[in-house]
């Protein structure tokens, strides 16, 4: 059976409240995928006995569960390969020489998922760029799902998701193996420094950045929320400092305050000016 009309507005009502994650006319199928399996986890008999259950108590554990069920995580090593090239062969030459003389770098993913593009970038760092060993680099790892952010500082990853872009000596390298389950070296998780932040809440207490990670994310989000989170994020950029968007998004129209820049084969923008 088929999500009534008015529970799936009244899901689509509350995640655009909770997450500013915008589900559209049609998406019903996206929403019974999601939390038909959590349905079932909470021991209930439909996704329409789960809205009923949330109906009753929105502020309640539950309605978390919903949110997480219904963000997207597809995520994968070294993604889309172009934006890490220009990383490694451009952005972090051009920075490093900048802060040469302070010796800091500072680094946000904002969107970090189950972990893929921030380890991605951890091994970037450590492989290519042995000088920032005695740098002082802070790397800020967030999700606005606290389970997502567990799987991060476990680190641990399956071997279909480690055959998901990963070369194979960044894998004998970075990574042991225990059983069936690849994980993380300690030096890679110490690098990072995770933290809940939900992108259409406050930001408390965040540093200034050097790179901004907010890649496949803003394609979610309504036109006036985009303009509030990049208005946000140039106010935390350094100067010179980059944000790395996904491939189909786009700062134009929405933050003409950024100017969209070439590096290799991808987009970064930094301040105008």
């Amino acid at each position: 059976m088929s999500l009534a009309a008015q529970d799936f507005q009244f899901v689509c009502t509350l995640v655009r409240e909770r997450s500013a994650i915008v589900l559209e006319s049609g998406k019903e199928y996206l929403v019974e995928s999601r939390l038909g399996p959590l349905a079932k986890v909470e021991g209930l008999p439909s996704v329409e006995s789960l809205v009923a259950k949330m109906r009753s108590n929105p502020n309640g554990e539950l309605t978390d569960k919903v949110i997480e069920a219904m963000t997207t995580n597809e995520t994968l090593f070294f993604r889309d390969k172009h934006p890490f090239e220009a990383l490694r062969e451009e952005v972090l030459p051009e920075l490093i020489e900048r802060n040469r003389s302070k010796k800091e770098l500072s680094l946000w993913c904002a969107a970090s998922s189950s972990g893929q593009e921030p380890y991605t970038v951890c091994m970037l760092l450590r492989e290519h760029f042995p000088e920032l060993k005695s740098w002082k680099v802070r790397f800020l790892a967030s999700d606005l799902s606290r389970n997502m952010l567990e799987r991060v500082r476990v680190g641990a990853y399956s071997q279909l998701e480690v055959n998901r872009g990963l070369p194979a000596s960044y894998l004998v390298k970075y990574f042991t193996k225990e059983g069936a389950t690849w994980m993380v070296k300690p030096e890679l998780r110490d690098m990072l420094d995770l933290r809940e932040i939900n992108l259409c809440k406050p930001w408390l207490g965040l540093p200034k950045f050097d790179i901004v990670f907010i890649r496949n994310v803003l394609i979610y989000f309504d036109a006036e929320t985009k303009r509030q989170i990049m208005g946000r994020i140039r106010g935390l950029l350094n100067p010179g400092g980059i944000m790395f968007l996904g491939g189909s998004e786009t700062t134009i129209n929405i933050d003409d305050e950024f100017q969209r820049v070439r590096r290799g084969s991808t987009w970064v923008y930094r301040i105008a000016g």
